[in-house]
C-alpha cells in the first residue's frame, strides 16, 4: 500500500512527492495527476533516481525491508491508535490517533488526531489535530464530528542567515528549501514573532550584537488552491544600525514564506516563531 506524502511544493517546482509505495519508489503529482519524476524533480526533493528503472525511490527495497524500516520504541496508551511501517521512538495516549509513518520522536495526548508520513519531532494535541509540519506543535480544538484540522492552532519556526541587503526566503526549520503548505479551502491567522541579531560582517557601521525585532501578523487564505495574503508588521525594539532590516510573510504558490532582507557586508542570524490559527473549512471557496 502506498504511504500518502505532505511535501510542500519546492519554488521552482510544479510536481512534488504524492506517495511511497512499499518497495520504496516515490510517486509524484502536479496537483491533480500523477506524475513519473525525471531526476532533476526527484533529487530535489532529496530521493534517490535510478537511471537503470527511470525510477525515484526513498529507499533500497530489500526482502528483509520490514525489519530494517520495523516500528521500534512505540508506546500506545488507549484503543483505535494505528502506528504504520517505519514509525519510531512515538507515544500516543488517546483513542483513535493515527500515526502514517516513516516518522519519528512524534507525541499525540488526544483523540482522532494525525501526523502525516515523513513528519518528525511533531506534538499533537486534542481533537482532530493534524500535523504537516516538522518541529511543530499543534493544538486541534475540535468536536468529535468535526473535520480533521477543521479548527487547530499550530506553532512553527523559520529561519536563515543573511550576508547582504537583499530580500531571501527564510525556511521552515532553517532547513533549505522547505516551506509551509496552507492547506486548500483554508483561512489561517499568522502572528509572527521575529528577532535578528548580526553575529559578523566587515560592515564599518554598527557592530556585532545589533538587533531588531518585529511582529509581522495578519491572514493568509487558500481559496481552491490560490493564495492570498492580507498582512501588517509592527516594529518592537531594536538596538544599533539597523537600516535595511525587515521581515514580510508572504505567499509563493501554496506555501506561507517568511522573507527576510539585512544589510550588506552584516552577517544576520533570523529567528520567527509563528503562529498559526486555522479553519479548514471543508467547502470550496470561490
Amino acid at each position: 500500500m502506498a504511504k500518502r506524502q505532505t511535501t510542500p511544493y519546492l519554488i521552482g517546482y510544479s510536481v512534488k512527492p504524492a506517495s511511497v509505495n512499499e518497495t520504496g519508489e516515490v510517486f509524484f503529482t502536479d496537483g491533480t495527476n500523477a506524475v513519473r519524476p525525471n531526476q532533476q524533480q526527484c533529487e530535489a526533493y532529496g530521493y534517490t533516481y535510478n537511471h537503470e528503472t527511470g525510477t525515484c525511490s526513498a529507499f533500497t527495497f530489500t526482502p528483509n525491508l520490514g525489519g530494517n524500516i520495523a516500528n521500534e520504541n512505540n508506546s500506545t496508551k488507549g484503543v483505535g491508535n494505528t502506528i504504520e511501517t517505519g514509525t519510531n521512538n512515538t507515544l500516543i495516549m488517546g483513542e483513535n490517533n493515527s500515526v502514517k509513518g516513516l516518522s519519528r520522536n512524534n507525541i499525540i495526548i488526544g483523540n482522532q488526531n494525525e501526523i502525516a508520513n515523513g513528519i518528525n519531532n511533531t506534538n499533537v494535541y486534542g481533537t482532530l489535530g493534524e500535523a504537516t509540519a516538522d518541529n511543530s506543535i499543534v493544538l486541534g480544538g475540535n468536536a468529535g464530528a468535526d473535520n480533521l484540522g477543521e479548527r487547530q492552532s499550530i506553532q512553527l519556526m523559520y529561519g536563515r542567515q543573511t550576508t547582504d541587503g537583499v530580500s531571501k526566503y527564510s525556511y521552515l526549520n532553517n532547513t533549505t528549501g522547505s516551506y509551509f503548505e496552507v492547506p486548500s479551502n483554508t483561512v489561517m491567522y499568522f502572528h509572527a514573532d521575529v528577532v535578528t541579531v548580526r553575529v559578523g560582517g566587515s560592515s564599518p557601521h554598527g557592530a556585532v550584537g545589533d538587533y531588531a525585532s518585529w511582529v509581522e501578523r495578519g491572514v493568509v487564505i487558500n481559496k481552491d488552491g490560490t493564495l492570498s495574503i492580507n498582512r501588517e508588521r509592527d516594529t518592537i525594539k531594536s538596538s544599533g544600525t539597523v537600516t535595511n532590516w525587515l521581515p514580510t510573510g508572504i505567499v509563493v504558490g501554496t506555501t506561507f514564506i517568511m522573507r527576510v532582507r539585512g544589510q550588506t557586508d552584516m552577517t544576520l542570524e533570523w529567528n520567527s516563531n509563528i503562529t498559526f490559527t486555522q479553519i479548514k473549512t471543508g467547502v470550496v471557496l470561490s
